[in-house]
């Protein structure tokens, strides 16, 4: 496997070829395992301005057309790197991946699958990941701030003025910010992602587990549950996520599959760096849905 450097290097012999480059390592990564590839990454860590790196309704148009013409009785392995985003868009993009392909589909994280993309992860039938590979937790946001967060703290206002009615004062000017119906959707927003991501753990990774349904509550309650995770932004690397019950392969037990699977990861992080790129949603066949950032050019 090259290095990030020789990547680089090739990258630039071919001058400045990285769809060439990226082509070349996933139809390899195919070859190796037999399985159709797609790689669905987000440049967020490369543009963090351009909010259209997380996941959103848009991508299921390039994932249909990079599903278009495949064999799908190869099965599907859905390469992520992605920061998360809309809740109803992964929801939908999952229902779409198992119209296509059933359950037979393995999530590759080569570095981070955060959010979203860990409620997809959990839709498929196993997750590979590498010592440097992360999932994160899945509690829904509300403008940055996680809904168990603020479910917290509105019971910790109820019962400190319940017990001391002079703390209404400290109180009162932090829950007038709270917009009208904010707690009830707070408490839908969790209720939601539990039962799709329960949902998929039961009708796919874990279906057939005798202890299937303890292992779903564990895997919830790490996972969803803020009071534990504490961070958004926490990483849960392959132990703790094979720990608390989830299917994880490990990408170093076979060293020709870790070569294919970061070569592909390299030369994708490489267009994300070195082009106008935020966005590649990518098969093994060379068919791509690429979005760029628009360059707008004022004369003065």
């Amino acid at each position: 496997m090259p290095n990030w450097n020789e990547l680089l290097d090739e990258i630039r012999a071919e001058g400045s070829g990285h769809d060439t480059i990226r082509r070349k390592y996933l139809k390899r990564l195919f070859n190796l395992t037999k399985r159709n590839v797609i790689a669905y990454y987000s440049g967020w860590l490369q543009k963090p301005e351009v909010k259209e790196g997380a996941i959103n309704d848009e991508d299921k148009n390039g994932l249909m057309s990079t599903v278009h013409r495949l064999d799908r009785s190869k099965g599907l392995d859905l390469i992520l790197h992605t920061p998360g985003g809309d809740v109803a868009a992964v929801e939908s993009i999952v229902d779409y991946l198992r119209q296509m392909f059933g359950t037979d589909i393995r999530a590759i994280v080569p570095q981070l699958a955060m959010s979203g993309g860990t409620m997809i992860s959990c839709a498929c039938k196993s997750i590979l990941m590498g010592k440097q590979s992360n999932l994160g937790p899945i509690d829904p946001q509300f403008g940055g701030l996680p809904a168990h967060g603020i479910l917290e703290e509105f019971m910790q206002a109820h019962n400190e003025v319940k017990n001391d009615p002079t703390k209404a004062a400290v109180w009162q000017p932090i829950i007038a910010n709270y917009r009208p119906t904010l707690i009830g959707e707070c408490l839908k927003a969790i209720q939601w992602s539990e039962q799709i991501v329960k949902g998929w753990l039961r009708t796919g990774m874990l279906q057939g587990d005798p202890n299937a349904e303890k292992k779903i509550t564990v895997i919830w309650q790490e996972l969803g549950d803020h009071a534990l995770t504490l961070s958004h932004a926490r990483h849960l690397n392959a132990e703790k996520c094979r720990e608390m019950g989830l299917v994880v392969e490990q990408l170093e037990t076979d060293p020709k599959l870790q070569d294919a699977v970061l070569s592909v990861h390299h030369s994708m992080m490489h267009t994300l760096s070195g082009t106008s790129a935020f966005k590649v949603i990518e098969n093994h066949l060379g068919k791509a849905y690429i979005k760029q950032i628009r360059m707008v050019v004022v004369q003065q």
